[in-house]
């Protein structure tokens, strides 16, 4: 089960246009953001001008597919902008990216998923945040960092995840059983609903690819551990402590408290839907409205409960976490039009009607005070797991780096080889792989 985003829904490539409105004023931006080579800059650096022309978006996986709501909105209030998108699968994304670099038919704007945005910044065809624009502070540090790069950054945040872990407290309530505060509690909830009748109990990452590899740097995180030392210039894969996280998360499997075979992402809902498993580690936050949508309104209240991921023998827990940015590449035709369209997706309004619209929690710390996340269990378990966050490894080479761990892990699952070996090879490989800066 993959822990990410909607991204792995393979969305069919398309084109949209939405016309420019024919009714308002141009009317201005209420903060200058153009670069600072424009004739019409401000004292930031930035135009303060309205913008115009067509602003063409490309956007990374399904996350741009209800998109054109948010074009609508911003048309209406620049009626001089055309919106073009292009919605491209995630499996093709960044060899698309790659092949528009080269040939110089690259967007005004593009979306890229948290994991993707280091490698295509090694490319060197991106241009940083103009000055002004947006503010750091007002971000999620795990968010911002990602499209960070030798201590310049390029990419304004979009939307912020944590993941955390799912309960069918109705099967846990028929077996006696009360929602695990810890992995040794993990452990016996497990094997109680094992004993009344739940197949596979605990549905973990088991893709085989940087999607386990990433969970396992959750648990090695809770664990005290790390894939990379702290200023991310070499591979720590090997250390004891994530071996242990291996040897805990691979013991599940054995004891066949997991499957090794699923449930793929697209799975995810149906198997805990009808009880295959019972509980979700480490698992994204819009898992909530799809088991709503699948199953109807109040499905969720009544069969799910939520809570931070269990805690490791050292007292401490960790999650994933993730999200998107927006970049601008540096042959962009209506560069100023494209950061101008990202600095009003990162505004408040914006970000809160993102959410409501899709579900995908704000990157924006100010959003978090509207109301619509009040009494909303789901916003605030992904608020308390953003502050224990583990964000994937900030550097060009994780997929690569990522996948082979995966593969090391299902040697662990399938081959019987020992989570010391397999990670000593995972470390061996990743020295070899380097880091990409």
């Amino acid at each position: 089960m993959k822990h990410l985003t909607p991204r792995q829904l393979v969305p069919i490539g398309i084109t949209l246009a939405l016309a420019a409105s024919t009714i308002g004023g141009c009317g201005r931006s209420d903060t200058p953001t153009a670069t600072p080579e424009s004739e019409d800059a401000g004292s930031s650096g930035i135009s303060d001008e309205a913008p115009t022309g067509v602003i063409d978006v490309w956007t990374e996986g399904a996350d741009g597919a209800e998109l054109p709501q948010m074009f609508a909105k911003f048309t209406e209030k620049y009626p001089d902008v055309e919106m073009q998108l292009t919605e491209i699968p995630n499996t093709e994304f960044k060899s698309k990216v790659t092949a528009a670099i080269t040939g110089g038919t690259t967007p005004d704007l593009m979306f890229v998923m948290s994991e993707d945005a280091p490698a295509l910044l090694a490319s060197g065809a991106f241009e940083p945040i103009p000055e002004g624009l947006v503010n750091e502070d007002d971000f999620y540090e795990a968010i911002w960092s990602s499209a960070v790069r030798d201590n310049v950054a390029y990419g304004v945040p979009w939307y912020n995840y944590a993941n955390f872990t799912y309960f069918r407290s109705d099967l846990m309530e028929e077996a006696g059983l009360s929602v695990p505060t810890t992995w040794d509690e993990t452990v016996e909830v497990a094997r109680g609903l094992k004993e009344a009748g739940v197949e596979y109990p605990i549905a973990l990452a088991v893709a085989w690819d940087q999607y386990s590899g990433i969970q396992l740097g959750a648990l090695s995180a809770a664990n005290g551990g790390s894939l990379m030392n702290k200023d991310h210039t070499e591979w720590t894969i090997d250390t004891p402590q994530n071996v242990e996280a291996l040897e805990w998360w691979a013991g599940l499997i054995d004891e066949g408290l997991a499957s090794p075979d699923g449930p793929a992402f697209l799975d995810t809902v149906a198997w805990s839907t009808n009880g295959t498993n019972a509980v979700l580690w480490d698992s994204g936050p819009w898992f909530f409205s799809w088991f709503r949508d699948a199953n109807g309104e109040g499905w969720t209240d009544e069969h799910m409960t939520i809570a931070e991921n269990p805690v490791a023998p050292t007292g401490k827990t960790a999650s994933n976490t993730g999200g998107g940015v927006w970049m601008v590449p540096s042959d962009a035709k209506n560069a100023e039009g494209g950061w101008k369209f990202a600095q009003w997706m990162s505004e408040k309004d914006q970000q809160v009607e993102w959410y409501k619209i899709f579900s995908n929690m704000p990157a924006l710390k100010a959003a978090w005070d509207d109301p619509v996340f009040d009494d909303n269990p789901v916003a605030e378990a992904v608020k308390k797991s953003l502050e224990t966050g583990y964000p994937r490894p900030p550097v060009p080479t994780w997929p690569e780096v990522g996948d082979m761990i995966g593969k090391q892990m299902e040697r662990v699952v399938r081959d019987g080889i020992s989570p010391a070996d397999a990670l000593a090879e995972a470390q061996k490989q990743a020295e070899s792989i380097g880091t990409g800066d």
